[in-house]
């Protein structure tokens, strides 16, 4: 049995960060079923009785996660609502810490209300594969029968746990990717409800390119073996599928620019690799084996990655024995650049010891390995040593390294109904533009010249033309999954909106890694739109120093400097893309 928490539903509490007449919903703090939802600290799980998606399917007893920062103001005005991309989750400290703070930085949490509800879909503790269904342990798992949900199940969702929080009005939405989409159908609501939003690295409907980078994700999960339909269970789920998938998106997410900076052909450096929870990457992916012949060598290269190979068989043009391997206690990479720990081995430039005798495959009898400048290696057998191209590349470190430390976080079935979940979004769906104008006896010619501005409107620039509150549009050059010319179409079709430009080579994920150039659009815009709430005297929250006007007005400039210091990542991120350690040792 879960307990309720209930802490926060006294009435008129004077205390309570909530002036409202008190939270309806039951809240939970912790999902024993669901593993991922531990993941994130002090989050809220609302329970909502019953909740209809687009799709007409009713869910029971339905959880959904949020974290909130600062205090609602007494007119209840002052919510920032931030919307999380994919794979993010509540945790807005985590994967935007350094946009969120006191004054001078975005998320001003002793002026805003700052509110972020995870996503249907997502394992971070709302309803989701991983989730119980209809709330009953009892029942199971909901696993591959989770419904089809929408982007805009998501806001109307997330409209309830507002309104139950207290909220009467929303100053601004802000999200990036997924997130970007979420305000965009945010702004649905009208501008009596949602004052600003801040749509970033977004676009008004999902593209077949990015339709089509999906469906190859989750092909990845599909040809696991343990995927099993989605039947599969947590101690043994289908990891390599979704490390593939993972790797595929990670690809969207930068540009070719940026990894060629980053990564060139170099080979990785074991003595700079990076780690996952303090333990070395080992790299290869086809047992911890040494070859012992040519074959074995080959074979090592040919499966390098694969982390369900076996070992070598016999060749079905060799009569001979199966070649034997000499097992090791630790594989460093296919190229055998370094010492492996329980064999003796020579340092990363100087001449390694006989990989052992015999074997099948046609190998000669005694050979062993000169490591080479650039990763490169040579067999030394009695024609002398030939040198060997790299075949281990740092970028191909990187991916795994990614992946690796993805299926740690996440679940393969939520992966697939999250990315179906983009596939619906199209702010146009079922927003028609109105009849032409004009009596029963114009055709449709005479009325296209007379309104010629109506005739030539798409479904989708009606959409958003229908949007009416002040916008940001924050776009990247570099982006090739949300393109440029996708932010330029939002600004051209949205009335009151302002286009800028986060200037990075990293790519889509620009918006979670230039920290600096993120929080001064913003606060520039949010300064401009919403006067009332910035001008107001901050608020002292738990844990944040805030000044009186006066000692802001006079210490600004230090202010400035700090919070410039501040932007820079001191962590690493678990559900967004900040690394504090070099990107570049792989």
């Amino acid at each position: 049995m879960l307990a309720v928490d209930r802490t926060a539903q006294a009435p008129n509490g004077a205390s309570s960060k909530y002036p409202n007449d008190g939270l309806r919903l039951a809240r939970i703090s912790a999902q024993p079923d669901n593993p991922f939802s531990s993941l994130i600290p002090d989050q809220t799980i609302a329970i909502i009785p019953s909740f209809t998606l687009e799709s007409g399917v009713t869910l029971y007893n339905v959880p959904v996660a949020y974290k909130t920062y600062g205090v609602l103001s007494p007119e209840r005005d002052n919510a920032m609502v931030i919307c999380h991309a994919l794979t993010g989750s509540s945790d807005v400290a985590d994967w935007w810490g350094p946009l969120l703070g006191g004054p001078g930085k975005a998320f001003d949490i002793s002026r805003f209300f700052v509110v972020c509800i995870n996503s249907l879909g997502s394992p971070y503790g709302s309803a989701s594969p991983v989730t119980s269904k209809d709330g009953d342990p009892a029942k199971g798992r909901y696993g591959p029968e989770f419904p089809l949900t929408t982007i805009r199940d998501d806001v109307i969702i997330f409209k309830l746990i507002l309104d139950d929080l207290g909220v009467k009005r929303v100053a601004t939405v802000i999200g990036g990717s997924m997130g970007g989409m979420l305000v965009l159908e945010f702004a649905y609501f009208g501008r009596d409800y949602v004052r600003t939003i801040i749509p970033i690295a977004t676009s008004a409907r999902y593209s077949a390119w990015g339709i089509s980078w999906g469906e190859a994700q989750r092909q990845s999960i599909y040809s696991d073996p343990k995927y099993d339909d989605g039947y599969y269970s947590f101690e043994d789920p289908p990891s390599t599928g979704l490390g593939a998938a993972r790797m595929s998106a990670l690809l969207t997410y930068r540009s070719r620019d940026s990894f060629e900076a980053r990564f060139g052909r170099n080979t990785p450096d074991p003595s700079r690799r990076q780690n996952i929870n303090g333990h070395q990457q080992r790299v290869g992916g086809v047992g911890d084996a040494r070859p012992t012949s040519p074959a074995h060598e080959h074979y090592a290269i040919h499966n390098d990655g694969h982390k369900h190979a076996g070992s070598p068989r016999v060749s079905r043009t060799n009569s001979g024995s199966a070649p034997k391997l000499t097992t090791a206690t630790e594989k460093d990479d296919p190229e055998f650049h370094t010492l492996t720990q329980g064999a003796s081995s020579a340092t990363r430039n100087g001449t390694s010891s006989p990989f052992g005798g015999g074997g099948g495959g046609g190998g000669a009898s005694s050979i062993s390995r000169t490591t080479v400048a650039g990763g490169g290696s040579s067999l030394v057998g009695a024609e002398g040593p030939k040198k060997r191209t790299p075949t281990y590349f740092s970028a191909q470190s990187y991916l795994r390294y990614q992946g690796d430390k993805f299926i740690k976080r996440f679940d393969a079935n939520c992966y697939i109904a999250i990315t179906r979940k983009l596939d619906t979004h199209d702010v146009s769906r079922g927003r028609f533009p109105p009849p032409r104008r004009g009596g029963d006896d114009d055709d449709d010619a005479t009325a296209a010249a007379a309104h010629p501005d109506e005739a030539s409107s798409s479904p989708l620039q009606h959409a958003l033309s229908l949007i009416s509150q002040p916008t940001l549009i924050l776009g990247i050059e570099s982006d090739g999954l949300f393109t440029f010319a996708e932010q330029r179409e939002l600004a051209a079709c949205i009335p009151q909106a302002a286009l800028r430009t986060i200037d990075s080579s990293e790519g889509h994920d620009a918006f979670l890694l230039e920290f600096e150039q993120v929080n001064r659009h913003l606060l520039e815009f949010l300064e401009r739109e919403l006067p009332d709430v910035m001008a107001r005297e901050p608020v002292g929250v738990e844990g944040l120093e805030v000044e009186s006007a006066g000692e802001a007005e006079d210490e600004g400039k230090v202010r400035k400097r700090k919070v410039k210091a501040e932007m820079q990542v001191k962590k690493t991120s678990t559900f967004g893309e900040a690394e504090v350690d070099d990107i570049t040792a792989w």
